[in-house]
């Protein structure tokens, strides 16, 4: 019994073994993965599909894999929608492919171009369309117009389906108004008023003048900007602890407009206490350079003045060849007495020389052309006032946009290499030009020029003048650096015919070229020498001019050496502030030729700054003296004054003159002073307005013809006026109201001048 028992219990447990183990055996085959398959993708692979996947065949079926590759294969941005499910041992991807972008395009954009858009979005024909990807690029469009001020630009983008899965994909732009400034206030200002605040930023409210601005409009970055702005405005006051609480821009409800608010925390102000200088260089006394320093203990403080005597001691040292000093302000604020002190350590240096020389950045302007131009060679002593001086000339060259030098520290200490970096600019010109003036009527001119020829700095120009009264026609070519030496050379060909008719009843003539070459003497100072024939015709004399232009008619070819020194002390060429500039010239005509003189001129004037640099007065007078060498001098030799030369009056109306014909005859010998005030004139910097007064003295005399008809008076000429400088959108315009309060009764007086001219 028991026997039968044991018997029938064992061969039930092998029973249940079996039975487990083809159940173990079943469920492992079930769960391995025996086949992938890829179903709905049309153009990309099935391979690229699987590439993502995070299981393979082969491999057992689990359930946080496959939930990993569905997130991966969404992440691509190639599908709009993936799933997997399980067949058995097979394991079916089903995929919907995003389409591809077939034409990407915008539409309403009037203010912003359709490039500027381009560059900012990232989707591009051929690109995958995503609703993400299109959502992020409407951003970026609506940045890029609230950049603008148009912060009710409205973007909407519209798909059209194409065949094989492509689509079309349209930004609608509805670009709105310009988002203004409405209203600037400043909360918490108490020393100084709104409207002194309104002047310190750069943000303007919108009135009808800003025209030409997009000051008014609110941007982001301005209004950080003009956080640190009023910051430097009250730390120039003294004012150490002021700070700017908050700055807000709240957007109307109607979304037309912007009220920005400044809060500011003035806080108390100070003056300057003990100022000290301490040295590090051993060659160094700090009474050599305390007379520097432009902070004095009890003025009011002034935290641009700290900046400026950091300026002046770090250029001084560099000058001496400490290219990499230290000069580091101590500050040491005193809040009960309301002082701060200074103390302006200069950390050890020592002298450095230049090791090399890198130029980049010129892409068509040859290394050479840019190395000439510097005041400093490698193995020199490093001197900042040569450096920059180097920089200037490379920035007069007028071939490069930007012009950045910057130093870093060479193979030892006592060495530095200096790197210049430019970025070039067109120096082609094809331009017309189109003018009136007063003096010369309707104008135009064609000019076309290569001022950097092949990237060796050489200058070729061919120019078309046609005016009412004068038609001139011009050929130059300048070599900057003739026979690889600091030598200035070139030539003009020129016909050039003037109607004098109006004022001295003839026409003038010349057909001729000129020999030139300058060369400079010293930084300051340059000369020149020039030949030139010129042939000299004066024709079509009215019959009842005078008898002195009557004998004048006919040919005449003149023969003329001359030379010129320049003393150029200017701080800016086109619109110098302080400085000045004499030249001296003459001209012996009488190498061959018909004509035998000698001409001498000068002419000098001086700028000083005053309110500044906003007020700039200037003095200057010029002088002129011809004579004839065993004959008279010839009519067309002789001076003019007057128009351009001497507001207040006619061209050509000053000077001996035929008081029965009325003709301008011209005169040996003339001296002008000048005296002219240069002012703002309240308008914002942008209208590009600049007021002036003036006053002009002088006169012209001298004739060798003996006629009783001519009135030849050397009494003094003078006129006063006003006039405004106009750098308009559509070129500069001069208007000046002149009022000769000294004349002689046959001078010819104009009261007023205007003068317009522009290229495009």
């Amino acid at each position: 019994m028991r026997v039968t028992l044991f018997v029938c219990l064992l061969a039930m447990t092998v029973l249940n073994i079996g039975v487990s183990d083809r159940g173990y055996a079943y469920a492992q085959a079930s769960s391995t993965i025996t086949e992938i398959q890829v179903d709905g993708n049309r153009r990309i692979e099935a391979a690229t599909v699987q590439s993502y996947l995070l299981f393979s065949v082969g491999s057992p079926y689990n359930r946080s894999r496959v939930d990993k590759s569905l997130k991966a294969l969404f992440n691509t941005g190639l599908f709009a929608d993936v799933s997997i499910r399980r067949d058995g041992s097979t394991v079916i991807i089903a995929v919907v492919e995003n389409p591809i972008i077939n034409r990407l395009a915008f539409e309403g954009n009037l203010r912003i171009e359709d490039g500027i858009l381009n560059a900012e979005v990232q989707l591009r024909p051929r690109v995958v369309y995503t609703r993400a990807r299109v959502q992020n690029d409407v951003q970026r469009i609506i940045t890029v117009y609230r950049r603008s001020g148009r912060f009710a630009a409205v973007v909407e983008p519209k798909v059209i389906q194409l065949p094989s899965n492509r689509v079309d994909l349209v930004f609608e732009i509805n670009e709105g108004e310009e988002t203004g400034i409405r209203k600037i206030r400043f909360i918490g200002n108490k020393k100084f008023s709104d409207d002194r605040l309104l002047g310190q930023i750069s943000t303007t409210e919108t009135r009808w003048y800003n025209l030409l601005s997009d000051d008014d409009t609110y941007d982001p970055d301005r209004l950080t900007y003009d956080r640190e702005l009023l910051r430097k405005y009250y730390l120039s006051k003294g004012y150490a602890d002021f700070r700017v609480v908050s700055a807000i821009a709240e957007l109307t409800p109607d979304r037309d407009g912007f009220f920005i608010s400044f809060a500011v925390d003035e806080g108390k102000q100070y003056t300057f206490g003990e100022i000290d200088v301490e040295s590090e260089i051993k060659d160094l006394q700090p009474e050599a350079v305390r007379a520097l320093l432009t902070t004095f203990e009890g003025e009011t403080y002034d935290a641009t003045a700290i900046e400026e005597t950091i300026q002046i001691l770090t250029f001084e040292l560099g000058r001496l060849g400490y290219a990499f000093v230290n000069v580091r302000p101590m500050v040491k604020r005193d809040k009960e007495t309301l002082t701060i002190s200074i103390n302006y350590q200069i950390k050890k240096s020592p002298r450095v020389y230049v090791e090399r020389i890198n130029i980049t950045g010129n892409v068509r302007t040859l290394d050479h052309v840019i190395r000439r131009e510097f005041r400093l060679v490698e193995g020199d002593a490093f001197n900042t006032a040569l450096l920059r001086r180097t920089k200037s000339r490379i920035r007069g060259m007028n071939f490069f946009e930007k012009v950045e030098i910057t130093q870093d520290e060479g193979s030892s200490p006592d060495k530095t290499i200096v790197n210049v970096d430019v970025q070039e600019k067109s120096t082609g010109e094809l331009s017309v030009g189109a003018g009136f003036s007063t003096q010369d009527s309707v104008s135009a001119d064609l000019q076309i020029r290569e001022r950097n020829l092949l990237g060796k700095g050489q200058d070729l120009r061919f120019k078309i003048s046609l005016g009412a009264d004068t038609q001139q026609i011009d050929l130059g070519f300048t070599e900057p650096y003739f026979l690889d030496k600091n030598l200035r050379a070139g030539f003009d060909i020129f016909s050039l015919r003037d109607d004098r008719q109006d004022e001295s009843g003839y026409d003038l003539e010349r057909l001729g070229f000129k020999l030139r070459t300058g060369f400079p003497i010293t930084e300051n100072v340059s000369a020149s020498i020039n030949y030139s024939l010129i042939n000299e015709n004066v024709s079509d004399v009215n019959p009842g001019a005078s008898q002195v232009i009557i004998d004048a008619e006919g040919e005449l070819l003149t023969s003329a050496v001359g030379y010129k020194v320049s003393f150029n002390h200017l701080d800016d060429s086109l619109l110098p502030t302080e400085g000045y500039k004499y030249t001296f010239g003459q001209t012996y005509s009488g190498l061959g030729g018909d004509v035998y003189s000698i001409s001498s001129n000068a002419d000098y004037i001086h700028f000083f700054p005053l309110l500044d640099d906003d007020v700039v007065l200037s003095l200057g007078g010029d002088v002129g003296y011809i004579f004839g060498l065993g004959e008279d001098v010839r009519l067309s030799q002789r001076f003019n004054l007057g128009g351009n030369s001497f507001r207040g009056f006619e061209k050509s109306g000053i000077g001996p003159r035929d008081t029965d014909s009325g003709d301008a005859l011209g005169g040996n010998a003339y001296i002008v002073g000048k005296a002219e005030v240069r002012f703002p004139m309240g308008f914002p910097d942008e209208f590009g307005l600049i007021g002036r007064s003036y006053v002009n003295v002088g006169t012209l005399t001298g004739i060798d013809e003996n006629d009783p008809d001519i009135v030849d008076s050397s009494g003094i000429r003078a006129s006063a006026g006003v006039g405004v400088n106009w750098t308009s959108p559509f070129g500069p315009l001069q208007v000046n109201v002149s009022y000769p309060f000294i004349k002689e009764d046959h001078d010819k007086d104009e009261v007023f001048q205007i003068e317009f001219g522009t290229r495009f």
